[in-house]
């Protein structure tokens, strides 16, 4: 069969426009970059996406954390004073792990008397077609005594515009058992843009998997939460979906209108409005418990960015 110019020529485009597209993905790569041990900086496709820093403040976190047109997602403060950024909560550092009451310390705020989570090893740092981050870490009181120790591993991976960090801690009573007090001031947290947040009224908005919404997701338990707001001209969101088998599912919210946006598996009295510490856990000494997130950063809101069909895939997901 003998092709026409026409047809051949658009045989010729359709190959070359499908050969750049198998070649820009296979180029579209995970890279780490180790600096001592102080900071990772993770990079999609050539493109900064975030860092991780072992110690800012007075714990691991990440920071910044940007979409691919490189804007920031989470609040630049206390890391950087920008013009009409609140300054509010400086413990509230972009992403971060810590609680308000372990073995009585306090490790949710910062300053004198109260804990630091000490980055002790990366165990594992890599790039590819995704990235890892698995650092140990030691929880110290004041006093520099150690109540604990974490095992945390960071998984970054994308899906189109989508950046995605599955976080994975295993935190172990080493030193002893291990109480987790019932306060709301916990656990795995993200400070959103103040341009993002509902008291800004620009457009930002809280909505969980039961359809709850601002004020009234506050202290719900529920399998996924996303925080959307608008930034440079465009809407983006940031979901946290909670897995099946983290401790706690599926977890209560301590998400603000302010912009603070954290999960809290613990802070049951305060989130039920009950006298008894209902939420308290004690882990026995020499055991272990995990605690699993997946948080999507993502253009548009929970609905654009298929949040619940999300959080289905990620559910069936098998975790060791």
């Amino acid at each position: 069969m003998r092709l026409s110019i026409h047809s051949a020529a658009t045989l010729l485009v359709t190959a070359s426009v499908f050969m750049a597209l198998v070649s820009r993905s296979a180029a579209a790569q995970w890279k780490v970059e180790r600096q001592g041990n102080d900071k990772v900086k993770v990079l999609f496709d050539g493109k900064p996406f975030t860092e991780y820093l072992t110690k800012n403040g007075a714990k691991p976190t990440l920071w910044p954390i940007l979409s691919p047109k490189g804007r920031e997602l989470t609040r630049a403060y206390p890391m950087r004073m920008d013009e009409g950024e609140k300054r509010d909560h400086p413990h509230q550092r972009s992403l971060w792990f810590t609680h308000g009451d372990v073995n009585g310390v306090d490790f949710w705020a910062e300053g004198d008397g109260k804990g630091s989570i000490a980055h002790r090893e990366f165990v594992e740092v890599r790039g590819g077609p995704s990235a890892v981050i698995r650092t140990k870490n030691d929880w110290l009181g004041p006093d520099g005594k150690k109540q604990c120790e974490d095992e945390r591993t960071l998984t970054f991976s994308a899906d189109g515009d989508n950046r995605i960090v599955d976080f994975d801690i295993t935190i172990k009573a080493t030193d002893g058992p291990l109480k987790f007090g019932d306060t709301k001031e916990g656990t795995f947290g993200i400070r959103v843009p103040t341009v993002m947040d509902v008291t800004s009224k620009k457009g930002g908005h809280i909505v969980n998997s039961q359809g709850q919404a601002d004020d009234a997701a506050w202290g719900k338990p529920a399998t996924w939460v996303d925080y959307h707001g608008p930034l440079d001209g465009q809407m983006m969101g940031i979901a946290v979906l909670n897995h099946p088998s983290s401790y706690g599912y599926p977890t209560h919210w301590h998400v603000r209108t302010y912009g603070l946006f954290a999960a809290n598996p613990f802070g049951l009295h305060d989130f039920k409005n009950v006298k008894d510490p209902i939420g308290a856990y004690t882990l026995p000494a020499g055991e272990s418990m995990t605690i699993r997130y997946r948080v999507i950063f993502h253009p548009g809101d929970e609905k654009d960015a298929k949040i619940a069909e999300a959080f289905d895939v990620y559910s069936k997901a098998v975790k060791k």
